[in-house]
């Protein structure tokens, strides 16, 4: 099958090895508290109660819904510390899917797989998608979201040359081309008011993107 991008879309500025990049912690928030805000009433909509959830792609934090109670939250990453920071966490493994797409996890284990943030780094992402679907139990849920900022260097240039809702668009190809997915939703806030380039960042809000489907039972 043709890949759905091609080796250029997929190449990144900074080509030296990913683990290096990430070898150095970095306990920090990644978008703004309006992002995270929105995210958590997202979710808070959506998790099924007692939900075993995997957070691919994560950090030191999962931004789950405050008082939610998971039954479990495996944690994937790229830095031991971080993930070992990580409050909600039963569970961690480090691996990076640009080399290695295979998740080390059961078939329809996992009631959710949630992505923040990250969905930008992925060099091979139908593939990944594919074992999303795997491991999602039938009738699981995915929520893939994200903002406009990155790692500008390590981002795929398929994303940074895109708008915002082009990439949205794109996610929705990621999915659809990875198959055996259904009613996937598209939740976006952002601000559309302009503003220069010279003005300060903390004026505006960090906009909000998120794409949702589900596992076809």
């Amino acid at each position: 099958m043709e890949p759905m991008l091609s080796s250029r879309e997929t190449q990144k500025v900074d080509l030296t090895d990913d683990q290096l990049f990430y070898e150095v912690p970095r306990l920090v928030y990644h978008i703004d508290e309006s992002f995270v805000a929105k995210l958590q009433g997202l979710l808070e909509k959506l998790l099924p109660p007692q939900a075993e959830i995997l957070d691919l792609m994560s950090s030191w934090v999962s931004h789950l819904p405050q008082g939610y109670q998971p039954k479990r939250v495996v944690g994937h990453g790229m830095n031991k510390v971080e993930l070992s920071q990580n409050p909600v966490l039963s569970h961690y493994f480090v691996q990076n899917l640009n080399e290695t797409p295979q998740l080390p996890l059961e078939d329809e284990s996992f009631d959710v797989v949630l992505n923040t943030v990250s969905i930008q780094y992925l060099q091979r992402p139908v593939e990944v998608f594919q074992e999303v679907h795997r491991i999602l139990k039938p009738g699981g849920l995915v929520v893939i979201s994200f903002s406009n900022r990155m790692f500008p260097t390590k981002a795929i240039q398929a994303w940074s040359a895109r708008s915002d809702n082009e990439r949205l668009e794109l996610v929705i190809r990621y999915i659809q081309t990875a198959g055996g997915f259904e009613n996937i939703q598209i939740h976006a806030q952002a601000d559309p008011t302009p503003i220069a380039w010279w003005q300060a960042w903390s004026q505006r809000e960090d906009p909000f993107y998120a794409v949702v489907a589900y596992k076809s039972r």
